[in-house]
């Protein structure tokens, strides 16, 4: 006995007692983990849904007991499983008295399967009436207090399985983020485009603004790169000729965190042969205003209090003419990078000795547009300089034929009338290496083998990006992307 209170003493006083209970359980030949399953026959809800035909009929559920009330020789419970929560009602006479009190025993969080008669109480609850109890895993630990819940936002993160526990709601979250990503799945299957699975591991660090993770391969002994997008090998699928291609995966950026930034990421590109930019801004619209209306019953959503509507048409202003409109200032008035960097200096707005025209005007719409984007609205036709991936347009070739989606102040997705000249590309590449390099990417280099690709021929394609973390968010009213994220990234604690 001392060794079991040495043991004990090295936990909270409750965690003590409770394993002092499961060592009792053990020596009594009781050891609730030997259990491999447990035949469940039905969920709380299905029980509860088809009580009718359930009357007192046999069933078998399982979960987790978050509440227990003894009144002498009956006891209630409350089971929680993966669908909701189920009234047990524990009679001394049904299940015996050695169960019984071994039943009373039992803490609360133990997970326990019941098999017992469905029936109603006289108070109108869906109930079970046990007739065997089984204890199938202990809860070493006290769940937070009932009333209180688990409120620590830091520990919610870093203890998901806590946090569902005992905030159900949660659950319900992720529940519904499967099923904004399984419509976004069934959108894309039914207007035939292909789902492929492209490499996670780069051997070249490509991007200018985006940091990736780095890591080492062994065997080959070089250094490799977690990816910062899907497009460059998707469209190559479309060079060897799918003509409709996408991927929901995981994305890796050694940046900042925020409430609409994680480290990873999960993202859809998608890319079709024969479209251009307005054919994939309708894509999109449709896509998500679909998803919408599947998942949440309706084209409008409320936004932490703000009514988003995703009926169409949804507008499409330039870059140019929507900071125009908010700053008066016409990107068009500029003669040379010069003239544009005093431009901000003049508006107190950020600038940096490098920038061009076009990376100004950039800064300029954070400055005076992008917060007051609420209602979905594309920006279109954005500078060649910040755009190294997309067509130039026809009648401007400063301007290319891309836009973004914004919905209340913030970017959704990223898309354009895809660049498939391959001497235009190598320059572009060349400049986007050079900004890479400013920003300490020291393995910065050109893709050749996309060149190469290009080189073979790239039919007129349009391709859009979404982030689905945000687009979850939005659809479920989650003010921060850790609470639509299983397991954010957390800092390890000390």
């Amino acid at each position: 006995m001392s060794e079991q209170i040495e043991r004990s003493q090295e936990f909270s006083e409750q965690e003590g007692i409770r394993r002092d209970k499961l060592q009792q359980l053990m020596d009594e030949g009781n050891n609730p983990y030997v259990q491999t399953k447990y035949p469940v026959s039905h969920t709380s809800d299905q029980v509860i849904k088809g009580i009718d035909k359930l009357l007192d009929q046999e069933v078998r559920i399982a979960g987790r007991m978050l509440s227990r009330r003894v009144m002498g020789k009956a006891a209630f419970a409350h089971i929680q499983d993966s669908r909701g929560q189920i009234q047990v009602y524990v009679r001394r006479d049904d299940v015996g008295e050695a169960e019984y009190n071994v039943f009373k025993s039992y803490d609360i969080g133990d997970i326990m399967g019941i098999r017992g008669k469905a029936f109603v109480t006289r108070t109108g609850e869906v109930s079970i009436h046990a007739e065997d109890i089984i204890l199938l895993a202990k809860c070493l630990k006290p769940l937070p207090e009932k009333w209180h819940g688990l409120q620590d936002m830091d520990l919610r993160y870093r203890q998901r399985y806590l946090d569902m526990v005992v905030n159900p709601e949660v659950r319900e979250t992720f529940i519904k983020r499967t099923r904004i990503i399984n419509a976004i799945r069934r959108f894309c299957d039914n207007r035939g485009f292909l789902e492929v699975d492209t490499p996670i591991l780069h051997t070249l660090e490509i991007g200018a603004a985006a940091r990736p993770f780095k890591t080492h391969h062994n065997t080959l002994d070089i250094d490799m790169f977690l990816r910062v997008e899907t497009e460059l090998y998707l469209k190559r699928l479309v060079v060897g000729g799918f003509d409709r291609v996408y991927e929901i995966g995981r994305i890796f950026r050694n940046e900042g965190m925020d409430t609409s930034h994680n480290p990873e990421f999960t993202s859809i590109e998608l890319y079709q042969a024969y479209a251009d930019y307005e054919d994939i801004m309708n894509l999109a619209e449709d896509m998500i205003r679909e998803t919408a209306i599947e998942v949440n019953g309706s084209h409008k959503v409320t936004y932490q209090g703000v009514e988003v509507d995703f009926t169409s048409p949804w507008p499409r202003i330039s870059m140019a003419d929507a900071v125009k409109k908010e700053s008066g200032i016409d990107f068009f008035s500029w003669e040379t990078d010069e003239d544009a960097r005093k431009c901000l200096k003049e508006h107190k707005v950020h600038v940096e000795p490098h920038f061009t025209k076009g990376d100004c005007l950039a800064e300029l719409f954070d400055e005076y547009v992008e917060d007051k984007l609420i209602q979905p609205t594309f920006i279109i036709d954005y500078p060649v300089e910040i755009s190294p991936l997309a067509k130039r347009k026809p009648d401007d070739p400063r301007l290319t034929e891309r836009f973004e989606l914004f919905i209340t102040g913030r970017e959704f997705a990223n898309g354009f009338s895809e660049l498939n000249d391959p001497i235009d590309q190598r320059a572009r590449f060349v400049r986007q290496v050079e900004e890479r390099i400013k920003l300490g990417g020291t393995n910065a280099s050109v893709d050749e083998d996309y060149l190469n690709a290009l080189e073979y021929g790239l039919p007129p394609t349009g391709g859009i990006g979404i982030g689905i973390d945000r687009l979850i968010m939005l659809l479920t009213d989650s003010a921060s992307i850790r609470d639509v994220l299983l397991f954010p990234t957390m800092k390890p604690l000390a």
